[in-house]
């Protein structure tokens, strides 16, 4: 069984997963693993959130087999990255609201929600990320 894992507070991690819907589960559970094993439970709701926004995201519209997760920790911040092979960059539409159809706010709800974020192109693809503000503890 595939079970794979990101680790260590020091040396952020990448994995490697299948480019469909399902990974998205998984990736959330990765990131809920990472925030709760550095104490930062206030963000569990967001950084799971937000994961699956940009993990939907690299799903439908990229392409690939596979897409990366990538998820780290720098003084005062968390850094979540989805990579996937396009090299298209995303953009966000702001369009009237659609009650029937919910699709098409992934990036609306990363803008509300996140600290910061943004797109890199990357030597194979790019990587669409967000950063949450943490407190660090003395």
């Amino acid at each position: 069984m595939y079970s794979p894992r990101l680790c260590g507070q020091s040396s952020p991690n990448e994995v490697r997963l299948p480019s469909r819907p399902a990974s998205a589960k998984v990736a959330r559970r990765l990131v809920l693993s990472a925030l709760a094993s550095w104490g930062l439970h206030q963000h569990l709701e967001a950084g799971e959130l937000l994961t699956s926004e940009l993990v939907a995201n690299a799903v439908r519209h990229a392409g690939g087999r596979t897409i990366g997760l990538y998820v780290g920790r720098k003084p005062g911040w968390v850094r979540i990255e989805v990579r996937d092979s396009s090299r298209s960059l995303p953009c966000m539409i702001l369009a009237e609201p659609r009650p029937v159809n919910e699709r098409g706010r992934g990036l609306k709800v990363v803008d509300d929600l996140a600290d910061r974020w943004g797109a890199d192109l990357l030597p194979r693809g790019k990587g669409v990320w967000f950063e949450l503000k943490v407190r660090d503890r003395n």
